[in-house]
């Protein structure tokens, strides 16, 4: 099972694209559990993150997150504008899994 975490200022854009990479984990029969919330929440959330994935509206805090899970096996990056702005939950997805290998 991979843990993915979308961030965003808000997190209701990236609430939309959770169903999205949902619907793609469960059609190539991948178990994942895929969330999104707040950037302001995730300092406070407890739950396992193998994948941090940023909205592109806060892809300025990308070195600041880096820095901050340096010592931890958390991979972080930026959601593509045009995944992001298409809602694109495959692509977004493929991009969350490759960073794992």
């Amino acid at each position: 099972m991979v843990n993915i975490t979308l961030v965003c200022a808000g997190g209701f854009s990236t609430s939309m694209l959770v169903t999205k990479m949902k619907e793609a984990a469960t059609a190539k029969g991948i178990e994942a559990n895929i969330i999104a919330m707040a950037e302001s929440a995730f300092e406070k959330y407890k739950g396992q993150t193998d994948v941090l994935l940023l909205g592109p509206q806060i892809s300025f805090l990308e070195e600041e997150f880096k820095t901050k899970y340096a010592g931890t096996d958390m991979k972080i990056n930026v959601i593509s504008l045009a995944d992001y702005g298409m809602m694109n939950g495959a692509n977004v997805l493929e991009t969350a899994l490759a960073s794992l290998m």
